[in-house]
């Protein structure tokens, strides 16, 4: 069971997710929020393929690192905030598809640091792929406004 900090987690992490410019450069959106999982979906692009035409595997990692941090961002009070210590993505298969989809769920919530995973797939002609798959660390940063008011 997971305990969470705040009642309004929901409309706080979508209000941050909403001040990350690189999620509106990517053009990704929050699609599902939920105590400790969060989903988020990015439409594909040819400005975000490699050279083959997938989603370029930097692109998977940050909407992966998003779905994850934010899905611990979740179970955190209203003052705090969250930044990643360290996260590992496996790319399992090419992210060959319509649009790219990251979920985040914590595995391990802490007064610290807060453990997630995280599944990425792709979406093509209505078949799902997974792409990728991964496990993060986070940080639950408090006292510090400065970061606190960035989300």
């Amino acid at each position: 069971m997971l305990h969470v900090s705040d009642p309004n987690f929901a409309e706080r992490t979508r209000n941050s997710f909403q001040r990350q410019a690189i999620m509106h450069l990517l053009g990704a959106e929050m699609r599902e929020v939920e105590a400790g999982r969060v989903l988020i979906a990015l439409p594909f692009k040819p400005e975000l393929s490699q050279q083959h035409g997938f989603f370029h595997g930097g692109v998977t990692a940050t909407i992966a690192d998003s779905a994850g941090g934010y899905a611990g961002f979740t179970l955190f009070g209203p003052t705090d905030s969250v930044l990643t210590v360290e996260f590992k993505l496996n790319l399992i298969a090419p992210a060959d598809g319509e649009c790219l989809f990251a979920e985040g769920r914590v595995k391990k919530p802490g007064r610290t640091l807060t453990v997630c995973e995280m599944d990425v797939w792709v979406e093509k002609q209505g078949r799902r792929k997974d792409c990728a798959v991964g496990l993060q660390t986070l940080m639950r940063v408090t006292d510090r406004p400065d970061i606190a008011e960035a989300g």
